[in-house]
């Protein structure tokens, strides 16, 4: 049996509960809605949401309605009565108004009753926004306005700024404790990230392994983290997915204890994003890491790479190791197979090994049109492609390591995949 909420209005309230209905769409989209049969079909037309029409009122909609209350079925009613008039229906009406009493059952007659029943559903979900003015090219108190108006119907939305001397980790870190403090009261909650990609990975590493949904709101230069995972770039649509609510499971991964949700490389990968500085992206957008890869791709110097797994040793000659979890298309050296798959369970690993200025740059077309067919060109002696849980990377000379766009140093370097180990807000089709 699952629960429904149920809509009613009067002819002369219709517009109102249409509009009521657009403003709490998100929420009401969570529940089966049930609804008198005109009143149902012009909150259908309007919204797109799915509602079970039941009779008229005039036939008996009302009723059944209240049968719904008696079985448990109605949580909830939200039936705007216009005071003005004595409708013909007054008894089913003094019905419906009698059960839901008996049965404790939220009954709202007016706009301003019907608001606060949605909200008070709504804020039982706790929200903390990390929220970064100063990514990307926007207008960040433009972006924000928007952001607010399109969730704080919908949550019980706390918006924390991330500044030059704190760190937005403690910042979900505080929110996460704030969350589950709120959880064992039976309160549900989640992190919602608006940045760039250094702000939204930071985050999601700290909602890894927590079961905590995370929302994504990019507002970077290449947000490749949600380009990845298949989730809206648009702010509105953006918001929107999470108010919606659904989730999926994707992979993550630590590298060398460091939470990782989308690549991390040594050589070529790590001196690309060394270069694409804040300047460079100002001036050039995502253009920058083009220019970048371009000029990385002329110094890169070879050097040697053992990489241990499955309980084998294998050892090569290249100017690079990129390790996925998620990829998008762009990052061209994680594509030796055409496409990172980021909820299979499995890192994937992509090793050009080239001896030559023309064998490096027939690789690299090949990862190229490996990304744009997504799909894995066999026969490359060039490129050597590996799927693993787990592996052990080491390299002689030590090279510098880019995880999730930040530079560390790190020799050797271990990877292990976390399997659905990250909770984030996706549409519908992705999941």
């Amino acid at each position: 049996m699952s629960v429904c909420v149920a809509l009613i209005a009067d002819d002369s309230k219709k517009d109102d509960i249409v509009a009521l209905a657009k403003k709490y769409r998100f929420i009401l989209s969570r529940y089966p809605l049930i609804a008198t049969a005109d009143t149902g079909q012009q909150i259908a037309a309007a919204t797109g949401l799915t509602v079970e029409r039941l009779a008229s009122s005039a036939q008996g909609g009302l009723l059944q309605i209240a049968a719904r209350v008696v079985s448990g079925e109605a949580i909830g009613v939200i039936c705007l009565m216009d005071a003005t008039l004595s409708p013909p229906d007054a008894p089913d009406r003094d019905a419906l108004l009698r059960v839901c009493n008996l049965y404790d059952v939220p009954l709202a007659t007016n706009v301003a009753t019907a608001e606060l029943s949605i909200q008070g559903v709504a804020k039982r979900r706790e929200a903390y926004l990390i929220f970064n003015p100063v990514s990307g090219q926007g207008n960040p108190d433009r972006d924000l306005a928007l952001i607010r108006q399109i969730l704080e119907p919908q949550v019980n939305l706390h918006t924390l700024f991330t500044q030059p001397n704190v760190d937005p980790v403690e910042q979900a870190k505080d929110a996460i404790a704030a969350i589950r403090a709120l959880h064992d009261e039976g309160e549900p909650g989640c992190i919602i990230a608006s940045g760039g990609d250094g702000t939204v990975s930071a985050i999601a590493g700290v909602t890894l392994e927590t079961g905590i949904p995370l929302g994504v709101i990019p507002r970077g230069t290449a947000n490749a983290f949600a380009v990845a995972l298949g989730l809206p770039t648009d702010l509105k649509r953006a918001c929107e997915t999470i108010a919606a609510g659904n989730t999926r499971m994707v992979d993550a991964a630590y590298c060398n204890d460091v939470p990782m949700v989308l690549l991390a490389g040594v050589g070529f990968e790590a001196g690309m994003v060394n270069n694409a500085d804040r300047e460079l992206k100002n001036r050039l957008g995502t253009l920058a890491y083009v220019f970048s890869a371009a000029q990385q791709f002329f110094t890169q110097e070879d050097f040697n790479a053992k990489v241990e797994l499955d309980g084998q040793v294998l050892e090569f000659r290249t100017g690079a190791v990129t390790v996925a979890n998620a990829a998008p298309p762009t990052s061209v050296m994680a594509q030796g197979f055409g496409e990172v798959i980021p909820d299979d369970g499995l890192l994937e690993v992509t090793i050009p090994v080239s001896n030559t200025l023309f064998q490096n740059i027939n690789t690299s077309a090949t990862l190229l049109a490996s990304a744009l067919v997504k799909s894995h060109f066999e026969g490359s002696n060039n490129l050597v492609c590996l799927r693993t849980k787990r592996l052990k990377v080491t390299t002689d000379p030590p090279q510098t390591l880019v995880v999730d766009g930040e530079i560390l140093e790190a020799n050797p370097i271990e990877f292990t995949c976390v399997p659905k180990g990250l909770t984030v807000f996706s549409p519908l089709s992705t999941i």
